[in-house]
């Protein structure tokens, strides 16, 4: 099978994305984890939208950068998201949990995932990629005659 291709980005335009995603890490609320992340969504608008982790003593209530950034882009109408960029204070990159990709998967599958570790080291992948059995609700089809 042929692995899957992902689109490129412009290397300025990756660098723009990881200075929006460390802007986000300097924002970060994470006292009690002390695990600081910043992630930032290039849109179709070509806008460069940050987020960042926000902890709360009720771990709960605590949400991740990824789905601040896309919670960021919908609610201020930036366009459609086509790449997210997360950054953290790990030497390795890190990628998105299962909720943020579930949560990621609804407005974009196809969605470019780059991280890259305070090492420079930098991956790359796709959300559907990532995410491979998301959650689908099963919904009645109005065309199909009950019983």
């Amino acid at each position: 099978m042929a692995a899957k291709s992902k689109p490129a980005l412009a290397a300025e335009v990756v660098d723009q994305l990881f200075c929006m995603a460390e802007l986000g890490r300097e924002r970060s609320y994470s006292p009690y984890s002390h695990f600081a992340v910043g992630a930032a969504i290039l849109t179709d608008h070509n806008e460069h939208i940050p987020g960042s982790n926000v902890e709360n003593i009720s771990y709960g209530a605590t949400i991740c950068a990824e789905r601040a950034a896309l919670l960021s882009v919908i609610s201020h109408d930036a366009g459609k998201p086509l790449a997210i960029a997360i950054v953290s204070n790990a030497d390795s990159p890190i990628w998105p949990c299962g909720e943020c990709l579930q949560v990621l998967m609804e407005f974009g599958p196809s969605m470019l995932v780059l991280t890259r570790g305070q090492n420079g080291i930098v991956e790359m992948s796709s959300v559907q990629d990532l995410l491979t059995n998301p959650f689908t609700a099963v919904l009645p089809r109005e065309d199909v005659p009950p019983g």
